[in-house]
């Protein structure tokens, strides 16, 4: 019986048209047969300076058969394998969009063992130039950076997969530059504002209670439309977070975990919430705090509460902002009204102090002048002592 070639070992020739030629064993199959790794070059000496860099990168490296498979093939199997029983439903269909749209059409036939870093870079510039369907009116065929960034983490994550199962030796994705990343500014509402709102929504019989809670709880979209009676304690005036409501593609809603381990959390409600949700309670018909309205057995509809938002922006004669940006506004209040970070932390189901505080590093006018009449207040009763 043949010996068996460990990985690294090699041999040249020189080609009938004058060529050099190398090979190394990288693998091998089921049967034992080692899986080569072929190299060319004009001369021995760039031949051997190429076979060189290939020995070190796959030695101590044994990669399967499942090497020469398509990236499509690993697509389909790494997303059926590995993502789809760890992640929610609307996430999947996140990442089968990017793969089908983006990564597929480019790189889809190609076998895993021969993508490159020179690859990977290629498709970036190519979906940053043309990476759009459809015609946008702003940036026209143009994908946005941060849509590039989602899509490198996407074969970031299967790549990584496959260097586990000894497909390949290292993630070709490592050390690509990605477009740089340009931040949403958080639009806060003022205190202004904030009573121009609160007065449109108290004239809204239908949706007063829902972006009440809101404010005076930050949650996320999806887990203020999760929320059931049984999440509410109205002996201890607190509520459960426990879910979170996603709409899938063709408009079907599913309930899933929160978006974080630390997002399953218990919050202590403000008198004023507090008392608000208990009256509600006693006329309520559904199991749900917030039900659609024409179907009550069914929970509030995300895309609903956004559409509505607009509506009441507009009816107020506010900037439009977006949902998230109600989050944003109960946060930035409450470290003004004096809640400390880790506090507040727990509250918005951020898994560390430090992110919140990251987030919220902002001032805005009305807390930078509070501040300031603190400071001045302060010093004038020092300067009386």
């Amino acid at each position: 019986m043949a010996k068996r070639r460990p990985s690294g070992a090699g041999m040249v020739r020189k080609r009938e048209d004058g060529r050099w030629e190398g090979r190394i064993v990288i693998g091998h199959k089921d049967s034992g047969e080692p899986i080569f790794r072929y190299v060319s070059a004009k001369t021995q000496k760039d031949l051997l300076k190429k076979l060189h860099q290939n020995i070190e990168e796959y030695r101590d490296v044994n990669l399967c058969e499942d090497s020469k498979m398509s990236l499509r093939e690993w697509l389909d199997r790494w997303l059926e394998e590995y993502v789809a029983p760890s992640v929610r439903p609307s996430t999947l269909e996140g990442y089968r969009g990017y793969i089908q749209r983006n990564i597929k059409p480019h790189l889809g036939d190609k076998p895993v063992g021969k993508i490159t870093t020179e690859d990977i870079r290629r498709l970036y510039r190519a979906l940053q130039e043309h990476g759009r369907q459809e015609e946008h009116p702003q940036y026209g065929y143009r994908l946005a950076g941060s849509t590039i960034r989602r899509i490198h983490g996407v074969l970031h994550e299967a790549l990584d997969a496959a260097v586990r199962e000894n497909m390949i030796a290292r993630n070709p994705t490592e050390g690509v530059t990605l477009p740089k990343k340009k931040a949403v500014p958080k639009q806060i509402l003022n205190d202004a504002q904030l009573e121009r709102f609160m007065k449109v929504i108290q004239e809204d019989k239908i949706w007063h209670d829902f972006f009440y809670t809101e404010l005076t709880t930050g949650l996320r979209r999806g887990e203020i439309c999760g929320l059931m009676w049984s999440d509410f304690d109205e002996a201890h005036g607190t509520l459960s977070i426990r879910r979170t409501v996603h709409a899938q593609k063709g408009g079907r809603l599913t309930t899933g975990e929160t978006k974080t381990g630390t997002g399953k959390r218990t919050i202590t409600l403000p008198p004023s919430t507090a008392n608000l949700l208990s009256k509600r309670k006693k006329h309520s018909y559904s199991e749900w705090i917030f039900p659609d309205p024409l179907r009550p057995e069914r929970p509030m509809r995300p895309n609903a509460a956004y559409i509505h938002l607009k509506g009441l922006l507009k009816q107020a004669g506010l900037p439009s902002i977006r949902f998230h940006d109600l989050r944003h506004t109960f946060a930035t209040h409450a470290l003004a009204s004096g809640v400390d970070a880790k506090t507040l932390s727990g509250i918005l189901g951020h898994t560390q102090a430090s992110f919140t505080l990251d987030t919220y590093t902002h001032v805005t006018g009305d807390m930078q002048k509070r501040a300031s009449e603190s400071v001045g207040s302060f010093m004038e009763n020092i300067m009386v002592r």
